[in-house]
């Protein structure tokens, strides 16, 4: 089992608990499945009859882990992040609380243009043209305030899932399950890092609604959005799985979490992650002023 594994617990009822340092999974006549804690990055839990210790969500976080819950549809709907995963977190919160509106909004400018680079890359690769998205990005200011973002949003989904009908639309029970599904995981993996590079995950960039604990995550995520895209439309929707089945969810995290070509360099979306929050936490400590956000760069169809 290597480090950094997102587990998926969908397919039957199942007991987790804690033993000698490692998350015990317990599935009826099975045998007991441990893993040590310190492996173990995300737990997914959405069969309705799983049933976990505190010990599991203590240890869990202690070790830097996120929890997330699942609603009645099987998407998910909560998640639980550490509290204390840097030793210079207290002096961090205050400098991020403090960062003011022009460097967020410069902030925000980078992370917009960098999206919409995603998502012209995205297109590139599956319909061999941008369609005019890498025009748009000059065109995104400090704090994007003429939602170019949103522009560039209606061009890339009208061309980039070529079905009459589609929207990316929250509540549709279609490619966007399994969007809403990867979205999940990414936000999951972005938030950990957020921690761990001692910031707070609920003081956001661009992102401010009061009932979101994780408007930052929300926030440096967005260029990576599209390689979730990429994956769902070519290892699900391509081989006709359109249901949200446990195969398919495994089928999608599988290919998030092999290592891609991301700025030039074979990593994985925990190094990047952890790359991009590190470097904000060292633009919130004033010693730089940009974010270190990586180049999507995606595997042709036969590289799958």
């Amino acid at each position: 089992m290597s480090r950094n594994h997102i587990i998926d617990i969908s397919e039957q009822p199942a007991r987790l608990s804690m033993s000698d340092k490692c998350l015990t999974i317990s599935c009826g006549k099975e045998s007991a499945k441990k893993i040590p804690i310190g492996d173990v990055a995300v737990v997914v839990v959405s069969h309705p009859q799983v049933s976990y210790t505190q010990a599991v969500l203590s240890e869990l976080a202690s070790a830097g882990g996120v929890f997330i819950t699942c609603d009645e549809k099987r998407l998910p709907n909560g998640m639980l992040v550490p509290l204390r995963a840097n030793t210079v977190q207290t002096e961090r919160f205050a400098a991020q609380a403090a960062l003011g509106l022009p460097p967020r909004k410069r902030l925000w400018q980078q992370i917009v243009r960098k999206k919409i680079e995603s998502q012209a890359i995205a297109l590139e690769t599956i319909q061999t043209s941008d369609f005019g998205l890498r025009a748009l990005i000059p065109l995104v200011k400090s704090g994007d305030p003429t939602n170019v973002e949103a522009r560039a949003a209606r061009r890339y989904w009208s061309r980039l899932i070529d079905r009459d009908g589609f929207k990316r639309r929250v509540d549709d029970l279609d490619e966007n399950q399994y969007l809403n599904y990867g979205y999940a995981v990414l936000r999951s993996i972005i938030a950990r890092a957020i921690c761990a590079a001692g910031l707070h995950p609920s003081i956001g960039l661009h992102h401010h609604n009061r009932y979101n604990a994780y408007c930052l995550a929300d926030d440096l995520m967005e260029p990576l959005r599209p390689l979730v895209d990429y994956y769902v439309l070519e290892t699900l929707v391509a081989n006709d799985i359109n249901e949200l089945t446990s195969e398919g969810k495994n089928t999608l995290v599988a290919a998030l979490l092999k290592r891609q070509l991301l700025g030039g360099q074979m990593r994985t979306l925990f190094d990047i992650a952890s790359i991009t929050t590190s470097s904000l936490a060292q633009v919130v400590s004033g010693e730089c002023r940009t974010l270190d956000l990586p180049t999507l760069q995606f595997p042709s169809r036969a590289a799958i």
